[in-house]
């Protein structure tokens, strides 16, 4: 069985100078991300594309939820192989290709997850649940370009007896 959930969002421009879009400088990329109950988020596009730098923009949400995705996933995989993550982090990379006529796409991304194990864990089972995570991710099913894994496992040192 197939079970549906929708997910709704908004988004306000905010970058109106006055004129609108009378001329492609005349107006600023920024915008509002607004989701019911959550903090808003200030978004823009990238400055390489006459955004705000100090905005998100979309190419690093992408790239943000590839790896929030990927994680969540991990845990769900790492508790169903008896792994215990005692902390993660993740610095992804994606190269975005842009044609001459203004169009382009992702043509790559790669996820650098650093995990932190229990001592005693198995870092076998801990590889194995990264490609169950990557099969189950959400986000990563959704799109078509090679998303690459190159996990860092770690394991805590057990601690000794005082």
């Amino acid at each position: 069985m197939v079970s549906q959930h929708t997910y709704n969002v908004e988004i306000v421009w905010t970058g109106n100078r006055g004129t609108g879009t009378n001329g492609y400088r005349s107006y600023g990329r920024d915008l509002r991300i607004i989701a019911s109950g959550k903090p808003e988020i200030d978004g823009s596009a990238d400055s390489t594309f006459h955004g705000d730098a100090d905005r998100w923009n979309p190419e690093e949400l992408f790239l943000t939820s590839l790896a929030q995705c990927h994680m969540l996933s991990y845990f769900h995989a790492a508790v169903k192989a008896g792994v215990v993550v005692t902390a993660y982090s993740d610095a992804p990379t994606g190269t975005l290709d842009v044609n001459s006529d203004g169009s382009g796409g992702f043509s790559q991304v790669t996820l650098r997850p650093r995990v932190r194990l229990a001592p005693g864990s198995d870092t076998d089972a801990a590889v194995r649940a990264h490609e169950e995570a990557h099969r189950l991710c959400f986000i990563a099913n959704s799109v078509s370009i090679p998303i690459h894994v190159e996990p860092e496992i770690d394991v805590d040192e057990a601690e000794s007896a005082s």
